[in-house]
């Protein structure tokens, strides 16, 4: 990981790659680099700084050419230093380049390559994973890069997607992708790879998604297109909106804090086009399937993972199917009870988290015969997996820290359990006008909520001096409690942890002190009774309270106990408002500690790999 440019072109290239990685900063990256060919062979910069530096680099070198590869990398194999950055290169007999890669995925075969290699005299000079493909790749060269990395690619065990060039021949790329994305942008006299669309914006519209196994050979005036079995075929060309315009700050300072408060128009984005409730929302045939299962087998993970477990309870109430949630990366590597009838729904903000998508189709591999997605890119692997979908409209989510395609993710999750609920006669009229009108209102509430930023941020004052927090939640809550000490510790690097509140009793109240700051989730439901005894147990132990409260919640703030008050519980929507203040408590008190923030330390965006 984590993103790949690269093209062939009558012009420089290199001043596209720069603008490509830029585009592609989003994910999280820890180095970066460009390799070009030029008239002279193959040439490369490489930096552990950002992409800025890399071109101040670039542009006191001088190189340019019209073959270029280019790559942001997150460490899997080895430390991230200039050694380890990508391309990769691998030299002839005579010491002189011959191969240069780009690759994201993991190649799990790596080293008893790289063993065959080194014995046939091959030197390594980093500790990374594709080198090995580098070497393996120049070992395997016939004169023709296309059929070599044919054969190089079924030597191959994991995931990639991979572009090479050869110094021999000057004006081609090669790309490979297998479990990660790769895409073809096509241009006039130009053509190009990413691993992601949104590199390419303002230099072409037009992209080919290619799909597992594929090989392409990439010319400036053409481009070919190769199966697993090595067959010419055709793949489809799309017509993509590259967002161009949608990673401009504006106002804000972050891209997080754009996110967070774009959710109103996200929500209502999300929600237009539902008032129905038709199961054509969700793809044709949904209608069908959606009468014939049984259950309900929800796979995913970090974030998303979260929203799975919020819409188990409003999936269990209304429809009265067991539901099933689990960590995505867990799921494929036990043997689970298959239940044909059972309806697989996967979760993803980029419809490209590979531990998902081996999970998906690990359930296919299992007899599952039904599966939706609910994703934020319609033209994501996971999408094309899937026999149903449904899309959310967040639009591009730039910060790391997941926020907006969070919340959609919840209101996608809510209208799917109407619909269902719905169709199987379960759902009264007076009650499904009832939850309309909630969703419908949803995206103001949505901006009452963010008006209380001025409060949070006196919060994050007391929170930015802590090393330890403790996020408590009851029922629905809890994965919403989940979900902000997740925020936390990802941006701010606070160490958080989240629990049922019954569960305090049970060891975690072994933990408060005066020093920990505990934040709950308070909405006036069926619980708040309960809940408010939890709070009387941390304050016995000395624990510093800070209560998120709707208006109604009767929890009144005194010493050792702060509120801020929401507006009126919303029912069953009240996890999607309930999480919004736990995103700006997360990102201010990130900002009062200085990290940065849409770029956190060790995480990626698009987690490409296992």
């Amino acid at each position: 990981m984590c993103g790949i440019v690269g093209g062939v072109a009558k012009r420089n290239l290199v001043p596209l790659m720069l603008e490509g990685l830029r585009r592609l900063e989003y994910r999280g990256y820890d180095s970066c680099g460009v390799a070009v060919h030029d008239n002279n062979g193959l040439f490369r910069a490489r930096s552990v700084a950002r992409v800025a530096e890399l071109q101040t680099q670039i542009e006191t070198i001088g190189f340019e050419g019209r073959a270029a590869i280019a790559h942001t990398r997150w460490a899997t194999h080895g430390l991230p230093v200039t050694a380890n950055a990508h391309p990769h290169f691998s030299a002839d007999k005579q010491g002189k380049r011959r191969i240069a890669v780009v690759h994201n995925g993991i190649i799990e075969n790596f080293d008893e390559i790289g063993a065959e290699l080194k014995q046939l005299g091959y030197h390594f000079e980093s500790q990374t994973d594709t080198e090995a493909v580098a070497h393996l790749i120049n070992h395997l060269h016939d004169g023709d890069l296309l059929s070599t990395v044919q054969k190089a690619v079924k030597r191959l065990t994991g995931a990639y997607a991979i572009a090479v060039m050869c110094r021999d021949e000057p004006e081609r790329v090669v790309g490979a992708r297998r479990g990660c994305p790769l895409v073809v942008g096509l241009g006039k006299n130009e053509n190009f790879l990413a691993s992601d669309a949104m590199a390419l914006a303002g230099s072409t519209d037009q992209i080919i998604y290619l799909d597992e196994g594929d090989v392409v050979d990439l010319q400036a005036h053409t481009i070919h297109v190769y199966d697993k079995k090595d067959g010419l075929v055709d793949r489809a060309v799309q017509t993509v909106q590259a967002y161009s315009g949608a990673v401009e700050l504006a106002p804000y300072r972050h891209y997080m804090q754009k996110e967070i408060f774009e959710q109103p128009r996200a929500l209502a984005d999300t929600i237009a086009g539902s008032e129905d409730l038709n199961p054509v929302l969700f793809g044709a045939g949904a209608a069908d399937v959606f009468r014939s299962i049984n259950a309900i087998q929800i796979l995913a993970c970090g974030t998303s993972y979260y929203a799975g477990m919020a819409a188990k309870y409003w999936i269990e109430a209304l429809t009265g199917l067991p539901v099933n949630v689990e960590v995505a990366s867990e799921y494929r590597y036990r043997k689970a009870a298959v239940n044909p009838d059972c309806l697989v729904l996967v979760l993803s903000q980029s419809g490209e988290t590979a531990d998902t998508l081996a999970a998906l189709k690990h359930t296919r591999d299992v007899g599952h015969k039904h599966s939706l997605t609910i994703c934020n890119v319609a033209t994501s692997a996971m999408v094309r997996e899937t026999e149903l979908a449904y899309i959310t409209r967040a639009g591009v989510e730039i910060g790391v820290a997941s926020t907006k395609a969070f919340t959609t993710q919840l209101v996608a999750l809510f209208i799917f359990t109407l619909t269902l609920a719905k169709l199987r006669g379960m759902l009264p009229a007076e009650q499904e006008q009832r939850y309309m009108a909630q969703l419908q209102n949803l995206p103001d509430a949505a901006l009452r909520v963010l008006a209380l930023e001025p409060r949070i941020i006196a919060w994050a004052d007391q929170f930015a001096s802590k090393n330890n927090a403790l996020f408590l939640g009851r029922g629905m809550h809890y994965p919403i409690a989940l979900e902000g000490a997740l925020k936390l510790k990802e941006i701010s690097y606070i160490h958080a942890e989240a629990y049922p509140a019954g569960e305090l009793k049970h060891g975690p109240l072994a933990l408060v002190t005066e020093q920990m700051p505990v934040v709950v989730i308070a909405p006036n439901d069926d619980l708040i009774g309960k809940l408010k005894s939890n709070l009387q147990e941390v304050r016995a132990r000395g624990g510093q309270l800070f209560v998120f409260a709707d208006a109604d919640s009767r929890i009144s703030p005194e010493d050792g106990v702060q509120v801020i008050r929401l507006p009126e519980h919303y029912g069953l929507l009240s996890p999607i408002l309930h999480v919004i203040p736990l995103q700006l408590l997360a990102y201010h008190t990130a900002l009062v500690r200085g990290t940065d923030v849409d770029k956190p330390r060790n995480l990626a965006k698009s987690v490409t790999v296992e």
